[in-house]
């Protein structure tokens, strides 16, 4: 699902429930990242890092331990980007050649609304403007969910470029939807703030696609090098 929507440089795996020999192939140091953590903690960390491993293996490069670093980030092999995503039911990972991309992030979520008071506090006047078209257009999709599931996309290829930090109110975030049945389409996140270099050009805006299927949003934004 999630592969459909990025460039065929990019691998992605991803697994709809938790398998226990995943649980076992947790290297040592991954085990000691979530030894205190929840049983649901411990599952969704070791199944999206068994894709990972999967995606590192069709890239040609031996699996290796996937470690959290500066906020949570994942730390990759040397020569690898990627980027992770897991909700209920859904976890997958999508990895690249560094020298294929300049940076990627996907996330997925639950296919429903936001709880009251998320949206107004992610979202920008604008961007609930937007929202409110898109909705009488095409009732069936939850676009408050999409818009959270976009910004989160965005925050993923941003930081690794940035080490720094990404609120909600700083990308302007349109989502456009493709004619057809199948609900999907473009993003576009316009940055509030200074945006990245990637070799001599400072980035302005990140684009990726988002789509709906299985109860799930998910989407993925890609950055190219110039």
């Amino acid at each position: 699902m999630i592969e459909d929507l990025l460039p065929d440089s990019v691998v992605a795996v991803e697994a709809f429930g938790d398998d226990e020999a995943d649980q076992a192939a947790l290297h040592p140091e991954e085990q000691a990242v979530v030894a205190r953590a929840v049983e649901k903690r411990r599952r969704e960390f070791a199944t999206v890092r068994a894709c990972a491993r999967r995606a590192m293996e069709k890239l040609g490069v031996p699996p290796q331990p996937v470690l959290p670093g500066e906020r949570g980030a994942p730390r990759w092999p040397e020569g690898l980007l990627g980027s992770m995503t897991h909700c209920d039911g859904y976890r997958a990972a999508a990895l690249v050649c560094a020298t294929d991309l300049a940076a990627l992030g996907i996330d997925a979520e639950p296919h429903g609304p936001l709880p009251d008071g998320v949206l107004r506090a992610v979202a920008l006047p604008a961007e609930r403007e937007r929202l409110a078209t898109l909705t009488a257009r095409h009732p069936a999709v939850h676009w408050d969910r999409l818009l959270f599931c976009a910004k989160e996309s965005v925050y993923k290829a941003w930081f690794p470029l940035t080490g720094k930090w990404l609120g909600f109110e700083d990308a302007d975030i349109e989502i456009h939807a493709d004619p057809g049945t199948t609900p999907q389409g473009r993003i576009r996140a316009e940055l509030l703030v200074p945006g990245p270099m990637t070799g001599a050009r400072r980035l302005t805006h990140f684009e990726g696609r988002w789509t709906v299927r299985h109860g799930l949003v998910t989407a993925a934004v890609t950055v190219h090098h110039p």
